[in-house]
Formats: C-alpha cells, sequence, structure tokens
C-alpha cells in the first residue's frame, strides 16, 4: 500500500487518510464490492491508532463509499460504472419498486442564531461602517460580502474561487431566474421529482421548459437521467425537499458525468448542507468538476434566518463575461447594511461557531433518539 499520514500537516490524521482511500476508490483500485484494508493493517502501515483508521473508514461510510460488515470489515459500495448504474438499472425495471419517502418538515428556522449576537454585530457594522452603509452596493454584491464568502467556501466547503465568480442576490428564487436568463430561456431544464415548489414555479415563470424526473432513494433515477432531453440539471444533493433525499457518493459522480456531455450545466442547489450532522462537510459537486460547467448557490436563510433574504451563486469563470454581459446591468437586491453585517459575521468567526454548535447539537439529538 501506499499510505501515510504527515503528523506536520494541519489537516487531522483521519482526514488525510479518509481523501487517500477515497481518492483510490473513486479512480477504481478499490473497485465496488471490494474489501479495504483492514484497520490493523493501516494503522500499522501509517503508524497511527487504530481509532483514527476507524474515523477515516467512518468518514467513508458516510459518505456512501463503503459501508461495514459485522465481523468481516469494510467493502466498497461506491460505483461508476458508465454513469447510469447500469445493474441497479435492470433491478429496477424487473421489480418496479415504489419509492416512499421519509419528509422532512419545512422548518426553516429550526435552529435560530443567537439574536444578541446579531444585534451586536449590526450596532457594531453601524458604529464602524458610518455612511458607507448608505451607499450603493455594486451590481454583484459588496466586495467586503463576496470576499468573505470566498474565504468561507474555500476552507469549510472545498470550493477555490475568485470574488469575480460571486453574485449576491436576495434570497435563491431571485437567483434561479437570473440563471435562467444567463444560460438561456430556449435551453431544456430539469428539476428532481418531488422538489422544492418554488423551483418548478420559478422557471415556469421565465417561461423555459421544465422536465421533472423521479427521486430515487439515493437520488435522480439513472433511467430518467439517461433519457432527459434537459441539458440543464437544477439538484439539491443534500437532502432535496420536500423528500429528504441525499445523493449518494456514486449518484454524485453521475451527475458530474452526465453533465461532461453536450455542453450541460448541473446547478448546484446546496441548501442545508451545513448542518450535516457528518464529521465533515459535505462534498459539493462545485469542487469535483473538471469542465467548470456546475454553477453553485446557497443561502443564509436557514442558516441565519429566513427574514434576512441573502444568497449568493458561484459561477465557472467561463460565464463571467457571458454575465456581465447579459445581466450586468441589474442592481443588486441586497441592501448594503446586510452585506456588511453577514460580512462581519463570516469575518469574526461567530457564523461559523453557530454552524459547528448547531451540528453538536443535531449529533447530540441523533444519538438520544
Amino acid at each position: 500500500m501506499k499510505y501515510s499520514v504527515e503528523k506536520n500537516n494541519s489537516s487531522p490524521a483521519y482526514l488525510q487518510l479518509y481523501r487517500q482511500l477515497r481518492e483510490d476508490i473513486i479512480q477504481g483500485a478499490y473497485p465496488f464490492g471490494s474489501k479495504l484494508p483492514s484497520k490493523r493493517l493501516l494503522a500499522d502501515e501509517t503508524g497511527v491508532s487504530i481509532i483514527t483508521v476507524e474515523h477515516a473508514y467512518a468518514l467513508l461510510c458516510e459518505e456512501g463509499y463503503a459501508e461495514s460488515r459485522q465481523r468481516s470489515g469494510y467493502y466498497v459500495c461506491f460505483r461508476t460504472g458508465d454513469g447510469f448504474a447500469a445493474m441497479a438499472d435492470s433491478k429496477a425495471s424487473s421489480l418496479s419498486p415504489v419509492v416512499s419517502f421519509s419528509a422532512p418538515s419545512d422548518n426553516r428556522n429550526m435552529h435560530h442564531f443567537s439574536y444578541p449576537m446579531l444585534a451586536r454585530t449590526m450596532r457594531k457594522v453601524l458604529s464602524d461602517c458610518g455612511d458607507a452603509i448608505l451607499e450603493k452596493s455594486p451590481n454583484e454584491g459588496c466586495h467586503a460580502l463576496r470576499e468573505e464568502i470566498r474565504k468561507y467556501l474555500l476552507r469549510s466547503r472545498g470550493i477555490s474561487a475568485d470574488v469575480s465568480q460571486i453574485v449576491i442576490g436576495s434570497g435563491s428564487e431571485y437567483l434561479y431566474g437570473l440563471i435562467a436568463s444567463l444560460l438561456g430561456r430556449d435551453r431544456i431544464y430539469a428539476i428532481e421529482s418531488p422538489s422544492y415548489h418554488k423551483i418548478h414555479q420559478v422557471y415556469e415563470s421565465c417561461d423555459v421548459t421544465v422536465e421533472t424526473l423521479p427521486l430515487g432513494t439515493d437520488g435522480i433515477e439513472s433511467r430518467a437521467l439517461r433519457s432527459t432531453k434537459a441539458d440543464i440539471l437544477h439538484i439539491t444533493p443534500y437532502r432535496s425537499f420536500p423528500s429528504g433525499v441525499t445523493a449518494s457518493a456514486s449518484k454524485r459522480h453521475e451527475y458530474l458525468q452526465w453533465a461532461e456531455k453536450n455542453n450541460r450545466y448541473l446547478i448546484e442547489d446546496d441548501y442545508e448542507s451545513e448542518f450535516s450532522v457528518s464529521r465533515k462537510a459535505e462534498e459539493t459537486l462545485f469542487a469535483h468538476t473538471k469542465k467548470e460547467n456546475v454553477i453553485y448557490m446557497n443561502t443564509f436563510s436557514n442558516t441565519i434566518s429566513s427574514s434576512l433574504r441573502i444568497a449568493y451563486m458561484v459561477l465557472p469563470k467561463h460565464l463571467i463575461p457571458v454575465f456581465e454581459e447579459r445581466l450586468g446591468f441589474y442592481s443588486c437586491t441586497v441592501p448594503t447594511f446586510e452585506q456588511y453585517v453577514l460580512a462581519r459575521l463570516l469575518a469574526s468567526g461567530d457564523f461559523e461557531r453557530h454552524i459547528n454548535r448547531v451540528r453538536r447539537q443535531k449529533r447530540k439529538e441523533q444519538r438520544t433518539n
């Protein structure tokens, strides 16, 4: 084997090991169904404890790359195949199962941000920024906020982007409309079924053709994805609403493979993923695409407050000139004051401390249920 753990690396040992194993699984060094090295063997080779190896394997299982079999070890459950899970499809066509979902409640503010902290930050912005909060925001959003989002995405989501790629808007629905104008209204947009109803409503209001693709237990059914005439796919990989379905690691790679053909695009709607109970952040498609054909979207309406209508999208670099030409004249729809408040929350670390507190709380709730 070739695994190693660098003790001077800022990344924890279990994450280093996890990433190396994950890469080998994706590249096919361990094909679907094969057994992974034993915990003791990995611990001896890398010089770490068995507990560290267990943490790495636990992450692989959480992400859908491996599964644990009692008294047998860990086995690969990730498959790439031809990108469309042919084996799973053949079984599905013969059995035609009815997929049922355990729908989460639409409680979009279950974990409130601290009001005293928010009020304190607002007062500080009023004191420090003065007349600047009365100035008109640049059309793409204030540079200070876009810079803090850029740094936040890099350290917490594995997304490397320039400030110029980030566009601020007043809620996801507003950005859906911008995307339709950016990519073109003469194209076919595919969405999950079921999905958040406003996605469909906004695209229909933009007069674009919409296809609905049925969800299975781990994402859009492969047969539907293979047969769709769409060239733009809008997905919510983490806990799609209202189904609660989270796309598996195999399915996420299937989405990326689908998008490699014929000038296709993925719209990655990453709502609520920050509140994952996993010990690491959910993987993003944007960070793994090789063709720069993923538009990443997220919002602060769930992580802070539904009344704070601030969302953002990260465009592929080659779409920036297109955006500026077609949509650059639109004024930013978020007040400058609110942008400065959010920038301060991100810069101070208060936002991420809130996220970590909620994740710890959710893990505790999961253990007691």
